[in-house]
């Protein structure tokens, strides 16, 4: 199988964000861990299975839940962020990684889609 740095990044990523949900659950915020970790760790289970997609219109509709997984968990990061749950330091890191993990995936479905209205 060819590498695949979207791959790659969500994994890690998701890796980051269940030590963040580790911290929340020390500070007793089990609710605001939970929702950071189903989103977080679910943008890189929706690419694996885009990955392993059965067609065009299978990959880019797993691709874009995992587009949209990453835009939540950039609205958790940002809200713990100002909500001062989580200092801004400790914070910023993963934000950037969400944001940058929304540009790719973005472009990702952007190109695919592109190329799917091309053989159409």
């Amino acid at each position: 199988m060819k590498p695949s740095l979207v791959k790659d990044k969500s994994y890690a990523f998701a890796l980051q964000v269940i030590a963040l949900a580790r911290w929340l659950k020390e500070q007793k915020e089990f609710e605001l861990a939970r929702q950071v970790v189903r989103s977080g760790t679910a943008i890189g289970s929706n690419v694996e299975e885009a990955l392993a997609g059965i067609s065009r219109a299978d990959f880019i509709a797993k691709m874009s839940i995992a587009s949209k997984e990453a835009r939540e968990t950039n609205y958790w990061l940002r809200l713990l962020r100002d909500s001062k749950i989580v200092p801004a330091e400790k914070v910023l890191p993963l934000e950037k990684e969400s944001l940058e993990l929304v540009r790719m995936l973005t472009a990702i479905v952007k190109t695919s889609q592109t190329g799917e209205a091309t053989k159409n």
